[in-house]
């Protein structure tokens, strides 16, 4: 594992959707997140994490240290318990075990950090065992993600689709097909704003500088690996990176954000693709110079 990051960093995320579902509101019949006020799309972090911990997941499969903790297939409990299994603890003794090791709560934090690279990354909370006899702690993570909005306001569009196959014998024979709907946006231009705190990384998990390259290739190729006819055509079209030269920053990281923003076109009203956009720019005049704007997107 390479060094703990010292340095704080902010980005800003554009991404696109044409005909797609970015993120299905299970509130509203799945149909897109929209804010109900403004018309404007939203898309959670929960949901570009999921992404990343999917990416994170096939491209290191079974390296030491990239397990991930919250996945699908594998109870929170289970993967709890190999902590206890690593450091030989029985959770019924976990009382009297805490009493003579002052340190045993960081023991079982740091080898969880160690072990799962989404607890190293975004943090977790630990304590889900019954009597909570089980107790990991909770983490803090150095990463994270703000809801991405869209830039224009979005539509959300139903389309009624036709299924051949019947469920049941009785309705095949009353029917020779059956209706459904799905719901997409034409399209949709998106900005996620996010965070790493070089302070947490050396305090509490050890985000290292690989982790950190690691996220950087996730927040690139997240779409790439998550192809889906309900997700429609995804696509990450910037990724803008400030980097301080301290620990803590030099700068307010809406001051940064703020120095990166695009706009329609002259003359579209309604945009369709990326091309009804200007250039994503940052106007560096209003980013001081102790902070190093990076484009890897």
């Amino acid at each position: 594992m390479s060094d703990i990051i010292k340095n704080r960093y902010d980005f800003v995320l554009y991404f696109d959707v044409e005909n797609g579902n970015p993120n299905g509101d299970p509130d509203a019949g799945n149909m897109p997140r929209i804010d109900p006020e403004t018309g404007f799309g939203i898309v959670t972090d929960v949901c570009l994490k999921r992404k990343i911990r999917n990416y994170v997941e096939v491209v290191k499969e079974g390296e030491p240290g990239y397990d991930i903790y919250i996945r699908r297939g594998t109870t929170l409990n289970a993967n709890d318990l190999r902590a206890f299994a690593e450091l030989g603890i029985d959770s019924k003794d976990i009382a009297s075990l805490k009493k003579s090791d002052p340190e045993l709560d960081r023991k079982i934090r740091d080898f969880m950090c160690k072990t799962f690279f989404d607890i190293r990354t975004f943090g977790a909370v630990m304590t889900t065992f019954v009597k909570n006899s089980l107790n990991c702690g909770q983490v803090r993570g150095p990463v994270q993600l703000t809801f991405s909005r869209s830039v224009d306001p979005i539509v959300q569009q139903e389309i009624s689709i036709t299924r051949v196959a019947i469920t049941t014998e009785e309705d095949a024979k009353k029917k020779p097909n059956e209706m459904g709907n799905k719901y997409v946006i034409p399209y949709g231009l998106y900005r996620c704003e996010g965070y790493v705190s070089a302070n947490l990384a050396r305090k509490t998990t050890g985000f290292s500088e690989d982790d950190l390259q690691l996220l950087w290739e996730s927040l690139i190729n997240m779409f790439e690996i998550d192809h889906s006819a309900a997700r429609g055509k995804m696509a990450v079209r910037s990724l803008i990176v400030f980097k301080h030269d301290s620990e803590l920053g030099n700068a307010s990281s809406w001051k940064l954000f703020e120095s990166v923003e695009t706009k329609k076109r002259e003359g579209i009203i309604v945009p369709r693709s990326i091309e009804d956009y200007e250039d994503i720019a940052v106007d560096k005049s209003r980013v001081p110079d102790s902070v190093e704007v990076l484009r890897l997107v």
